[in-house]
């Protein structure tokens, strides 16, 4: 798969870090945000959601309403991809050890997979899905959304649970060099291993 979309989601609240903007902060001198930007350097469009800036190259939109969620978040995104793109690399703006790598892994499995699956997204070590470390088939991501605007009214506050719920997703480990490309930074703890990872 070749030709791929990418939205990185960068609008949270980051309060376990008391509020800062969490993908701003640096990992090896460079924002977490702009790390998981360039491992989709090769995706067009790349989208960034969220209170910005964005990195020349990249289009910058905000979930309605600001700080709505992960959900609302994907659902602007994905409002800036054509119809006719085949995949979308979803991933969180606080993935700082994401690479082209692991994006490619995620991209093969798709490919490999029939049309009956909709995504695929890393699982950490103890084998919990990591949703916002994957790739999914865009049609599905809006059929879902559809689905859970009809259900709930809204998305503002919606869960990434319920949004993929009735989706079929293949899960993959890690298996290549280096560290494992779903670890978030949700503490300051998580950025000083981070750190350490990435020297």
């Amino acid at each position: 798969m070749s030709a791929y979309a990418a939205v990185v989601l960068a609008g949270g609240a980051a309060r376990r870090m008391g509020g800062l903007d969490k993908p701003a902060l640096p990992v090896g001198g460079v924002p977490m945000r702009e790390r998981v930007l360039a491992a989709v350097a090769d995706a067009s469009p790349r989208i960034l959601v969220g209170p910005g800036p964005a990195p020349e190259g990249v289009r910058l939109t905000r979930e309605s309403p600001p700080g709505g969620g992960p959900v609302a978040a994907t659902a602007a995104g994905l409002a800036l991809i054509d119809a006719d793109v085949a995949a979308v690399a979803l991933f969180a703006a606080d993935l700082p050890l994401m690479t082209r790598s692991a994006v490619g892994e995620l991209l093969r499995h798709l490919d490999s997979v029939a049309g009956d699956i909709d995504g695929v997204c890393y699982v950490d070590d103890s084998g919990r899905r990591q949703p916002l470390c994957g790739v999914w088939r865009p049609a599905a991501l809006r059929g879902a959304l559809d689905q859970l605007t009809v259900r709930r009214g809204e998305l503002a506050g919606a869960s990434l649970r319920d949004l993929l719920a009735g989706l079929a997703v293949r899960e993959t480990t890690w298996s290549g060099d280096g560290p494992p490309p779903w670890f978030d930074c949700d503490t300051e703890r998580d950025l000083r291993r981070a750190e350490e990872w990435s020297r």
